[in-house]
């Protein structure tokens, strides 16, 4: 599929005095209801789920409530009060619902094995992790600090995802895969970033206070990617599988290898022209890198 294709219309012009924000909701909201009745006809199985998760309930920030709350609900931690954590948060924080629409937005044009709108509310855990921590985050900076860490380490132990609460992250987020991922305390995602499995924005020892790397927009991270200490990826910089970023990355460079190092060399690196966080081209980089040796 060619890059930033959709492969569902945008919703049409607002007739109406509602917000973009709000008729983008409803419009994706509606999307994943007549997916949901679909598969429920083509699999009875599936039925009773799909009515418990998204038919029987009115809007998408009640339906991810409820998934999250039961997902990351424990003997001591019941899903009706995480119900209601969730769905007092989403309600009352516009931002929210539209970084959450934002993001599965990003799934369903960026990832080739995300059929529907529908698969990734409920069977991504990259995007139900990246939910979760927005809620943590906001609880975070609410000073309700012990809540926000005793999810935190849900989130952890249920979707091996780990973001500090305190990590502030951005909108248009593809987690892809997302198993393994570490976010630390100080670190900042732009918007329109995917990150793979296995990547680490982490610090480099016991240093306290700004520690962490700063994730400009529309970039992207390569699996197993480590980026350590308050380095900046600029914006629309890619960072190559495996690699090992201790400095900054110029915008609109590639930096690959352990340590990384900039495609076309230090003093006149390649250019990107495309937002590599959106097209998730990962490898045409290889045919300048020069050492690249099978």
């Amino acid at each position: 599929m060619p890059a930033g294709e959709l492969r569902y219309p945008s919703p049409p012009p607002s007739q109406a005095s509602e917000t973009p924000a709000v008729e983008d909701e409803g419009w994706v909201w509606a999307q994943i209801k007549a997916e949901a009745r679909r598969d429920a006809e083509s699999e009875p199985a599936l039925a009773s789920y799909l009515y418990s998760t998204i038919l029987s309930h009115s809007s998408l920030e009640r339906s991810l409530s409820f998934h999250l709350g039961n997902k990351l609900c424990s003997s001591t931690l019941l899903s009706t009060l995480l119900y209601d954590l969730f769905l007092n948060t989403f309600s009352s924080d516009l931002s929210l619902r539209a970084a959450a629409v934002a993001d599965l937005r990003a799934a369903r044009v960026r990832d080739p094995a995300c059929v529907s709108f529908s698969h990734c509310l409920l069977n991504y855990k990259g995007f139900l992790a990246c939910q979760a921590h927005r809620v943590a985050h906001k609880l975070w900076t609410q000073s309700r600090r012990p809540l926000a860490l005793a999810l935190h380490s849900r989130i952890s132990d249920v979707f091996a995802v780990d973001i500090h609460p305190a990590a502030k992250i951005g909108k248009g987020i593809l987690f892809d895969h997302a198993t393994g991922v570490v976010i630390g305390e100080t670190a900042v995602v732009g918007n329109n970033v995917s990150i793979l499995h296995h990547v680490t924005l982490g610090g480099t020892g016991k240093a306290c206070g700004d520690r962490h790397p700063k994730i400009g927009d529309g970039v992207l991270i390569g699996a197993g990617a480590t980026i350590l200490g308050n380095v900046k990826i600029g914006e629309g910089a890619k960072i190559g599988a495996g690699s090992v970023v201790l400095i900054d990355v110029p915008p609109r460079t590639t930096a690959v290898g352990n340590p990384a190092r900039l495609v076309g060399g230090k003093e006149k690196p390649s250019r990107l022209e495309e937002c590599p966080g959106e097209s998730m081209d990962h490898t045409s980089f290889i045919s300048e890198w020069s050492d690249y040796i099978i």
